[in-house]
């Protein structure tokens, strides 16, 4: 039997199994093909879709405007200040509106909370485009990248250094878990994923023949890995003021020639972005000034080196995310 997602939200990878989840990576091939060769696939035409966002983001907004629009749907983006959502209209009564005019609706914003609730009441498929907790489409695009560069997922070795009990760590450590690829976190303590969330995925990576693990030494994480991915150490939504503590935690952490030079001679480097890699950003600039480092998370070497698929990953955000909306709505 056929895979069928038809009607179902898409807020989190724990809520799908291997097989869907490799139905969507397919399907994400198919459309990606279509958009290299030009064939028009507006296959949802009469359809319409708002985007609700409480933090804002290029790729994320881009990739489900331009998947949309290649869909044949009408797009609707809301911004901050252009929904009443939490601050005169509750969510409940805010998903029930949008229900009634949308046929979809992505939310990106803070407690996947929100998220869980706007899919209780909306009453059409909704899609987590990042919340604190979980970034279930960055996944997919990530996943795709690791498929398209190695030919299969399956026995990988893959390594998130920094701060792994953000949305990025919990999710990659999921998707790993979840498609048979070893998982290490190597991050501080202080940093590892909740302890629930790291049993749950343990149990997951069992049932696939894989491992999940976490260390703090470096030269450990680093070891025999075929990717080597990080994220920037302080989350949006986070106070200027915990730069400090995290940049003490996290500076050996940063992924350098020498990081990469311990894993494996053709590992991938891999960043979901934006990325403190120089200080040709405000941000960048400020924290080179403050704290004296012109680099964070990644160097700019490893950054711009062969290794890094940062890019391909970026433009594979708009096939995946187009595969959710297509897979859930028709």
């Amino acid at each position: 039997m056929g895979v069928n997602i038809r009607g179902r939200h898409f807020l989190k990878l724990l809520d799908y199994t291997p097989e869907e989840i490799r139905y969507l990576l397919d399907l994400s091939k198919q459309f990606k093909n279509m958009k290299r060769n030009g064939v028009p696939h507006r296959y949802l035409e009469g359809k319409n879709i708002v985007l609700l966002f409480e933090k804002t983001s290029t790729r994320t907004r881009c990739s489900f405007e331009v998947a949309g629009m290649d869909l044949g749907l009408g797009v609707t983006y809301l911004d901050p200040g252009s929904s009443q959502m939490g601050k005169k209209e509750s969510i409940p009564d805010t998903a029930r509106v949008l229900g009634r005019m949308y046929d979809g609706i992505e939310y990106r914003g803070f407690d996947q909370q929100i998220v869980e609730e706007l899919a209780k009441y909306a009453g059409v498929p909704v899609w987590n485009g990042l919340t604190d907790q979980f970034h279930p489409t960055q996944m997919l695009a990530d996943l795709l990248t690791m498929e398209e560069k190695f030919g299969h997922l399956k026995g990988l070795n893959f390594t998130f250094m920094g701060d792994a009990r953000n949305n990025m760590g919990n999710s990659l450590m999921v998707a790993c878990a979840k498609m048979g690829i070893n998982f290490t976190a190597c991050a501080p303590k202080e940093l590892f994923p909740a302890p629930w969330l790291v049993e749950e995925a343990k149990k997951i990576a069992a049932e696939n023949g894989s491992t999940v693990r976490l260390t703090e030494d470096v030269a450990e994480g680093a070891k025999n890995a075929d990717v080597i991915y990080t994220d920037i150490w302080v989350s949006m939504g986070e106070p200027d003021e915990v730069w400090d503590s995290r940049i003490r935690l996290l500076r050996k952490y940063q992924v350098n020639a020498d990081v990469m030079g311990q894993a494996k001679p053709e590992a991938l480097f891999m960043h979901c972005l934006p990325s403190f890699h120089d200080t040709k950003t405000t941000i960048g600039a400020q924290i080179a000034e403050k704290f004296g480092i012109p680099e964070m998370e990644v160097t700019n070497e490893v950054f711009e080196s062969r290794q890094s698929v940062v890019f391909d990953e970026a433009e594979n955000r708009m096939h995946t995310i187009k595969a959710v909306i297509y897979a859930t709505l028709c």
